[in-house]
């Protein structure tokens, strides 16, 4: 599981990056349902770093409430985990 979420964060940190060069060079962009999903199956940590070292998406409701509060049910619920194991 470790592996897991090192892996799916640094995934969702490169993914944000690429969508900020992206929109840069104005050329096709990832689709922010990507960006989001990324950040839910457990990249959200991943994606907050991104979003603010890049200052991408720091404007979108979507992203500057969704990760917070993806990040901590994420906590909760690894925290819930590791007790009950």
């Amino acid at each position: 599981m470790t592996y897991y979420l090192l892996l799916i964060k640094i995934a969702t940190f490169l993914a944000f990056a690429i969508d900020q060069r992206k929109a840069v060079k104005r050329k096709w962009r990832i689709p922010e349902k990507t960006l989001l999903g990324l950040s839910l199956i457990g990249g959200s940590a991943g994606g907050l770093i991104a979003m603010y070292f890049f200052r991408h998406k720091i404007r979108k409701a979507a992203f500057a409430y969704g990760l917070p509060i993806m990040l901590l049910a994420q906590i909760i619920v690894i925290w819930m985990v590791r007790i009950v194991l």
